[in-house]
């Protein structure tokens, strides 16, 4: 385990891969992140750079054919990565709760919400599925603005999808857990609706307290909700900063390429594609994952890959471009 770098969550050099009939899928490749209570971390990339795989990760969800093939996942003073599923279960859902991408398909189809929730509520504090906890489930989906007396003998195929999200959210901060995962919560919904979805969870995190990793592939959406960005790519981290110094001053050339995608209100340039494709993960390309689609490529970067090192303060990148000394020292 490298050196702790926040108080709530620190991930060191994790590596994933799923066997499949094409190969071995290197998802993976040696992740670094780290958060503080209470913070509120992005993490940004294309489809398949490994946002969804990282926070299955931290869950303790990555099951056959997947696998953990080395790394540390260090939450406060507990070691999952080295925890039996007896132990992680008390854990998930309590301490770390997660909003899946597909609400639907994480409800039980055959079961009413409230039911579902209750069912969450005496897991989590230990308690029979009575009257004490259906007044905590009443609560819940108030604080969620649904209507709870129409919602809760509901069955998840009656909700619209952002009923559904709503009902997904109570359910994840019904044990108001210490860090809260939120996977591309608003990609289903209407841009409306995304708004009073984000809306609904700035202020139910501001009144808990509770630290957040959002996934997305939107970068506005983790302009507006986060305080500091991850980007990701093929699996790999290659830039760690405060939102704003992504935005205002971004490093690496992938982090460069995805903000000139980005459409802007008064913008009249032209916006700008990453030249190539994303690798197959499968065969990797060899050092820097980037550097096939990289104009800034150097002989280096086909043979090894850059450390995560810190170039100015609080700001990290894996790019040869920048940080030499720092990189330097990183080896030695």
């Amino acid at each position: 385990m490298q050196k702790v770098r926040g108080d709530l969550l620190n991930i060191s050099k994790l590596k994933v891969v799923f066997y499949t009939y094409r190969g071995i899928i290197k998802a993976l490749n040696g992740v670094e992140l780290w958060m503080n209570k209470g913070e509120r971390l992005g993490i940004v990339g294309e489809t398949g750079c490994g946002k969804s795989v990282t926070a299955l990760s931290i869950m303790g969800l990555i099951e056959q054919p997947g696998e953990i093939m080395e790394g540390d996942i260090l939450f406060g003073d507990k070691l999952l990565t080295s925890m039996q599923e007896t132990s992680l279960i008390n854990i998930r859902g309590k301490e770390i709760s997660m909003i899946f991408q597909e609400p639907n398909a994480a409800l039980n189809p055959v079961m009413k919400v409230g039911f579902q929730i209750a069912e969450s509520i005496s897991k989590v504090k230990n308690k029979k599925i009575g009257k004490e906890v259906y007044v905590e489930v009443r609560r819940m989906l108030e604080i969620a603005g649904l209507d709870w007396e129409r919602t809760i003998n509901l069955y998840p195929h009656e909700l619209s999808g952002g009923m559904a999200q709503r009902v997904m959210i109570a359910m994840a901060l019904s044990s108001n857990p210490k860090l809260l995962i939120a996977d591309e919560p608003t990609s289903a919904l209407d841009v409306t609706i995304q708004a009073q979805i984000l809306e609904l969870l700035d202020e139910l995190v501001k009144k808990f307290g509770n630290a957040v990793i959002l996934i997305t592939h939107n970068m506005g959406v983790a302009a507006e909700f986060c305080d500091k960005m991850a980007v990701m790519y093929a699996g790999n981290m290659v830039e760690y900063a405060r939102t704003t110094n992504i935005f205002e001053n971004p490093h690496h050339p992938y982090t460069r390429g995805l903000l000139k995608a980005v459409p802007k209100i008064g913008r009249t340039d032209e916006l700008q594609s990453i030249p190539g494709i994303v690798p197959d993960l499968v065969n990797p390309p060899s050092g820097c994952r980037f550097h096939p689609r990289c104009k800034h490529a150097m002989d280096i970067c086909r043979k090894d890959f850059p450390p995560l090192v810190e170039i100015k303060s609080d700001h990290y990148v894996a790019c040869y471009l920048y940080g030499k000394e720092d990189i330097q020292n990183a080896n030695s």
